[in-house]
């Protein structure tokens, strides 16, 4: 006879959660694979380095004024960085400036080896209370082949190795490169980037060293295509925008032209001398003095300013090293001198310098910065003189 027993009991008991677990198993697994093979959804991507949330409903807008050229000429100020947080205290920067008689904003928005964070220009953009500000953004002649940039308007990420120039890897460092406009990824990367720039009020491009960016067969080149369709952005948006760029020893009126400024630097020794040739007598190869007749009598507006390149001969590194004295009466001389020529004088107010340079110098010592906050103090003379700027 067949007995139940409180052992049998128990036996049947989890004989029966057994099944009911194996059941329940291979009902998940089946479910599992059945909504994936029908939804086919894919992994998520990446935390992205930039959102466009804030293009869509900024938490800050900024109407940018009518733009001047005579007044990007005797009211400018080169502020490197400014919107990228290059002299770490921004609170203190966009006091100087604040404080300051600088209207337009020279390269305050970079791209060295970095793809602009436009979240983080408009939180100090913010901070800028000055009206009528001009703001300056520069296209760089470096990018990094290892950067995550979400591309919205195709749903992915920038390919920058894509931009390359051929042959160009690593020229300014590890996973660097020259970008190249006749690459058409690097085009709609320009593209992007300058209309965000717009969509937050930057109005004044400079293109670094264009002749490392564009085609050397300048018949070949891909540039009008990037120049026509920020032109008809600003356009579309009813902003006026100004785009330059160093243009080095190019004496091609017509490619000049192209562009509503060029750019470069003075080129002055220790003693602050300005240089009557077209290039820079310091160096074996040409480093194009664009206030030289030469290009300024081919373009159509000429800015220039102290240029710096990290090295200890450069115009910003011997600009610090001069005494208090000095350097007054270098930036009366150089101002008034350009100006005087229609050539526009970019006073220094932030500035990349030699580490190791030895002068006055901002928040660290690879910075150069003018604010009364720290070594340099330049401040004062860079005011009055703006100030009587005509």
């Amino acid at each position: 006879m067949f007995y139940i027993t409180r052992k049998r009991i128990i036996l049947f008991i989890l004989v029966l959660l057994c099944l009911g677990v194996t059941v329940f198993l291979v009902y998940r697994a089946h479910k599992k694979t059945e909504v994936k093979v029908v939804r086919e959804v894919p992994p998520p991507p990446p935390p992205r380095v930039d959102t466009e949330d804030i293009f869509f409903a900024p938490p800050y807008h900024y109407d940018p004024p009518p733009l001047s050229m005579k007044t990007m000429k005797l009211k400018g100020c080169v502020t490197d960085g400014l919107l990228s947080g290059y002299g770490e205290d921004t609170d203190a920067e966009a006091a100087m400036i604040n404080r300051s008689e600088c209207v337009y904003l020279h390269r305050a928005l970079e791209t060295w080896a970095a793809p602009p964070d436009f979240a983080k220009a408009l939180e100090v953009m913010q901070k800028i209370t000055k009206p009528n500000v001009m703001y300056g953004m520069f296209l760089a002649e470096d990018i990094r082949r290892d950067v995550k940039y979400f591309y919205p308007d195709e749903d992915r990420y920038f390919n920058f190795s894509d931009m390359c120039r051929k042959g160009s890897e690593n020229a300014w460092g590890e996973h660097t490169c020259k970008p190249s406009i006749s690459s058409k990824e690097y085009r709609k990367y320009l593209s992007f980037v300058t209309h965000r720039a717009m969509d937050v009020g930057i109005q004044s491009f400079l293109f670094g060293q264009i002749y490392y960016q564009d085609n050397p067969d300048l018949g070949q080149s891909k540039l009008p295509e990037v120049l026509d369709d920020m032109r008809a952005y600003a356009k579309k948006k009813g902003i006026q925008i100004a785009i330059g760029a160093q243009t080095g020893n190019i004496t091609d009126e017509n490619y000049l032209r192209r562009f509503d400024y060029i750019e470069g630097g003075v080129g002055i020794g220790d003693d602050g001398t300005i240089e009557n040739g077209p290039c820079w007598s310091q160096l074996e190869s040409c480093w194009a003095l664009l206030w030289h007749d030469q290009y300024a009598s081919r373009a159509n507006n000429v800015l220039v300013h102290l240029d710096w390149s990290g090295l200890k001969f450069d115009d910003m590194s011997s600009f610090a090293r001069m005494d208090a004295a000095k350097r007054k009466a270098t930036l009366s001389k150089l101002y008034n001198y350009f100006t005087s020529k229609r050539i526009g004088f970019l006073m220094p107010m932030m500035a990349t310098l030699n580490v190791e340079n030895g002068g006055c110098h901002g928040p660290k010592k690879r910075f150069y910065s003018a604010s009364r906050e720290y070594t340099c103090q330049d401040e004062s003379i860079i005011n009055n003189l703006l100030k009587n700027g005509k």
